[in-house]
């Protein structure tokens, strides 16, 4: 109970509290051996592509990400929270005689709101001329951080007006 409410609590067994610290410095290892350039923040978001080699057929792949994720999280060399994955489980296959994840983690092509940067390069080439861009516009600071809003439609803002020169 908190706050005189019930709370629930995840409970991480020892050997998983092992394979977080293990983990975490062998990405700390392949960040520095792969020259991952990234500055980690809080909007960028990544995909996590990940084929799983159990030893057994009972075993769950969602199971395996918490963990993972947070072992990743701990380091934070690429991204400050793991709230901006996006897992994506592309095989399982069994393997009794060499278990493994292979997991390849890379920033997804979407900016916010806009497919791509030079979309969203165009909508804040046009908010340039702006009244609201001067005075540090929040529609489209949450536009980058990917919130949806009435304002924006088919890409263009409707709170858009012209400054005067």
């Amino acid at each position: 109970m908190k706050h005189g409410r019930p709370f629930a609590m995840s409970y991480k067994t020892p050997e998983a509290v092992k394979y977080r610290e293990e983990f975490a410095d062998y990405v700390r290892a392949e960040v520095a051996k792969q020259n991952w350039t990234l500055v980690p923040n809080k909007t960028r978001h990544f995909y996590i592509d990940t084929v799983f080699y159990f030893p057994a057929t009972n075993l769950d792949a969602n199971n395996y990400f918490k963990v993972m994720l947070d072992a990743i999280t701990d380091t934070q060399l690429i991204w400050l929270d793991d709230n901006v994955t996006c897992e994506r489980v592309q095989a399982i296959y069994y393997d009794q005689k060499n278990p493994r994840m292979e997991i390849t983690i890379r920033p997804v092509d979407y900016i916010g709101v806009f497919d791509d940067a030079p979309q969203m390069e165009a909508f804040v080439s046009n908010c340039i001329g702006c009244t609201r861009y001067a005075r540090n516009c929040s529609i489209l600071r949450q536009a980058k951080e990917g919130r949806i809003q009435e304002e924006i439609a088919d890409g263009v803002c409707a709170k858009f007006k012209p400054r005067k020169n």
